[in-house]
């Protein structure tokens, strides 16, 4: 069976993303046994990541890469913010610095109530900075692994 719209697929990789300098860092690697399991054609993954897996069986290998605007996107300054620090201080006028740190990733809400994620990049007495982007915005991607299975998504998984 090849890889096609409404099959569960399971794909072991590891995913490689490249960082100033040119070098690729290591950004997520799974196992055989505790595969990356998911139904294709959902619309939940990257296009690009369908793209390359389309129409393959199980057994084969694939290396690709993904370009930034591709993936995650560019990274752009809009998405960074000055937050008040207000903000982030308990009802007492604390604030906790072990969580509230240069390099945390804090859940947030906007002001329509959606979660998001930022990552602190500086804390003053008046604001935190935070970059909401996606932590891959702006790096290439490279795939490579092997397909491990590949069969009919049952009718509860595509519900």
């Amino acid at each position: 069976m090849t890889i096609e719209k409404e099959t569960v697929v399971s794909v072991d990789y590891h995913l490689t993303a490249k960082i100033k300098g040119g070098s690729e860092e290591l950004v997520e690697k799974t196992e055989k046994a505790n595969p990356f399991v998911f139904l294709f054609g959902g619309g939940m993954l990257l296009e690009d990541f369908e793209k390359n897996l389309k129409g393959k069986k199980i057994g084969d290998t694939f290396d690709f890469h993904i370009e930034a605007k591709n993936g995650y996107g560019l990274h752009s300054s809009e998405n960074v913010v000055n937050v008040p620090i207000e903000a982030f201080k308990a009802e007492d006028g604390s604030l906790d610095t072990e969580m509230v740190k240069v390099g945390s990733l804090l859940p947030m809400l906007d002001n329509q109530g959606h979660r998001m994620e930022g990552m602190v990049e500086e804390v003053t007495e008046q604001h935190v900075r935070m970059d909401f982007n996606h932590p891959l915005a702006g790096q290439d991607l490279h795939f490579v692994g092997e397909v491990l299975d590949v069969r009919k998504a049952s009718a509860e998984e595509l519900d």
